[in-house]
């Protein structure tokens, strides 16, 4: 039996009970991470994160616990001091996601990371968040000693990314078009 960890009362199930994605046998409760939120799930759901634009989503699986998380990355370093909400910014929503995952029964060396997002979907020529974001998400994976296994990083359509718990199958859609598999846990 599968659990899901929510950190404060952040993401609740979509209305959207069963979906079908391409990672095989993927019909199971959805789990929305929106900005700044983080989760992580035991054994079953699908965590996704939709219509991502200069955020960057921090995909994080254990496949011998079938422990699965997702951070939502709207801002580069650390909150300051005083915000109400900082699991937007790179380090503390890392942190977050990590603690979530400890908790759950992971090994800081079996986990992997797959990172989508950082798009400048409003082409703006003086933009600075995306690359921002971009090094500091992984910059703190560095600190951390966690590789990141693969990317969908850049560019100037959203995205979406969803991360199948139970087969450790990450897929992402790029702008309208269908979701392609990113990566898959146990396959080289």
């Amino acid at each position: 039996m599968g659990i899901i960890m929510q950190m404060n009362i952040i993401a609740k199930p979509s209305k959207l009970k069963q979906a079908i994605y391409p990672c095989e046998g993927a019909a199971q409760n959805i789990i929305d991470v929106n900005t700044g939120e983080v989760n992580a799930a035991v054994e079953k759901g699908i965590l996704r994160s939709v219509g991502i634009g200069s955020c960057v989503i921090v995909t994080a699986y254990n496949l011998r616990g079938k422990i699965g998380g997702m951070a939502h990355i709207m801002l580069p370093g650390s909150a300051p001091q005083q915000s109400l909400e900082k699991t937007k910014y790179a380090f503390d929503g890392i942190e977050q996601l990590l603690n979530q995952m400890f908790e759950a029964g992971a090994d800081t060396d079996e986990i992997e990371v797959c990172l989508v997002g950082a798009g400048n979907v409003l082409q703006k020529s003086d933009d600075t968040i995306c690359d921002a974001n971009i090094k500091s998400v992984t910059g703190i994976l560095e600190e951390k000693n966690i590789p990141v296994t693969v990317s969908a990083l850049g560019g100037t359509k959203r995205k979406s990314v969803f991360l199948d718990v139970a087969t450790g199958c990450v897929s992402c859609a790029e702008g309208d078009e269908k979701e392609k598999i990113l990566w898959q846990a146990g396959q080289p």
